[in-house]
């Protein structure tokens, strides 16, 4: 039994303008609209797909008041193309964001609704990836989140330190998803970005909700009410969603 990564969910005061913003940033299309909900992937992309981590976009009332705890990195080939994409960013509304990183090569930003990301400089690691590169997640000990993320999915772990950890897809195509040790802070609210897992053809959602209390993920209320997905967290506290299988 495992999990698909299908999406990183992005809440948002307007999904709608959120969602095109994501779209042009990345070269891709929007591919599902519905009452405050705008799903974000490749062009000509059939949900889902090993090949993507899609962008899906939630509107909630709350502003934004923390730092994000999830955030994406995008890929770049060449120095030109990096400083080509920030000035596009840039234009659709992206903002310089200032987070203590110092003089490093890749370029911190910000989106129109105040989510960080970084625009990368060309890694030769990240050059099959599509335009995001990775997607981070702030953690406090890596190599016990990866072991839980490791088990929870069908992905493979390709490098873990007590700094830093590197999964990516077992078919070897799409973002990474990769953990990075910070000094850990009170989580006072729940993280209005996270991830979204999606059972296999046949599996069963309860059935993937209890192998994961078994690993160590807790329930999560996040006001979610009635609806067809569960909303778990991490052993850190990380909410993501299972969803109801496609």
């Amino acid at each position: 039994m495992a999990l698909r990564l299908v999406q990183v969910n992005f809440k948002a005061r307007d999904d709608a303008a959120l969602g095109r913003f994501w779209a042009e940033a990345l070269g891709w299309g929007v591919f599902s609209e519905g009452p405050c909900v705008t799903g974000v992937g490749p062009l000509g992309f059939v949900w889902p797909d090993p090949a993507a981590v899609c962008v899906c976009v939630v509107t909630v009332p709350e502003p934004e008041t923390v730092k994000y705890r999830v955030h994406l990195d995008l890929a770049t080939t060449s120095a030109a193309h990096q400083a080509e994409l920030v000035a596009r960013l840039k234009e659709l509304g992206a903002t310089p964001a200032d987070v203590g990183q110092g003089d490093v090569p890749w370029t911190v930003l910000a989106d129109p609704e105040g989510n960080l990301f970084c625009v990368l400089e060309p890694r030769e690691i990240y050059r099959d990836t599509g335009p995001i590169a990775t997607v981070v997640v702030d953690c406090a000990d890596p190599r016990a989140v990866a072991r839980f993320w490791g088990q929870a999915t069908d992905w493979t772990l390709h490098e873990v330190t007590d700094d830093h950890a590197r999964l990516r897809s077992a078919t070897g195509v799409g973002p990474y998803l990769e953990f990075l040790r910070t000094t850990p802070g009170e989580k006072t609210v729940w993280n209005r970005v996270h991830l979204d897992l999606l059972p296999y053809p046949g599996d069963d959602q309860a059935a993937e909700v209890a192998r994961l209390r078994t690993l160590g993920a807790t329930p999560a209320d996040v006001g979610q009410g009635d609806v067809s997905w569960i909303v778990l967290a991490d052993p850190e506290g990380n909410e993501f969603c299972v969803l109801a299988p496609a």
